[in-house]
């Protein structure tokens, strides 16, 4: 699959396609996803795999990732949530926001992210190339973990998940 992300302005409109590197080291504005698996009061994260490009070791959602040039954003979050945590569910987009972020590798993440959102109760399978760890996380603890520990979450975590366990009834 291409590496090729795709570029947008500020509503999201397609303004052309970027390689993923070189987008993050330009610090472009480009789509992204993110896919959060709640029940029951719970959270599934992941830590990120210490091989990350950035935000490594760092706690996130289940799932995210960009599509890439020709990809469905949809089919493209469901796609990415079986490669990264071997599961299978229906998703829906809740709210989008945009984002930027520089880090000390002098990568720079300016995403308009797409946040999916689901009911989830069964297994998982980790792909350790994307995770080190994953677990399920009850809201009360991950909300206060949030805020007396923000350094151990990646940056687009800390703004959506508040937002997503509102929505999923905290």
């Amino acid at each position: 699959m291409s590496q090729d992300l795709i570029l947008v302005d500020v509503f999201d409109r397609a303004l052309g396609s970027g390689e993923k590197l070189a987008v993050h080291q330009a610090g472009l504005l480009h789509r992204a996803f993110s896919v959060f698996l709640v029940h029951n009061g719970e959270m599934l994260i992941q830590k990120r795999a210490e091989t990350k490009y950035h935000s490594a070791g760092l706690w996130a959602n289940t799932c995210c990732s960009h599509a890439r040039m020709g990809e469905n954003l949809e089919s493209a979050a469901r796609e990415r949530l079986w490669q990264e945590a071997g599961i299978v569910c229906p998703i829906k987009e809740v709210f989008s926001f945009v984002y930027r972020a520089e880090f000390s590798n002098q990568l720079t993440e300016y995403e308009f992210d797409h946040v999916f959102l689901a009911d989830y109760e069964g297994h998982f399978s980790r792909n350790p190339e994307e995770a080190s760890e994953m677990k399920w996380i009850r809201f009360h603890d991950l909300a206060e973990d949030l805020q007396n520990n923000p350094r151990q979450y990646a940056v687009w975590f800390i703004t959506a998940a508040p937002k997503v366990m509102k929505l999923a009834g905290m």
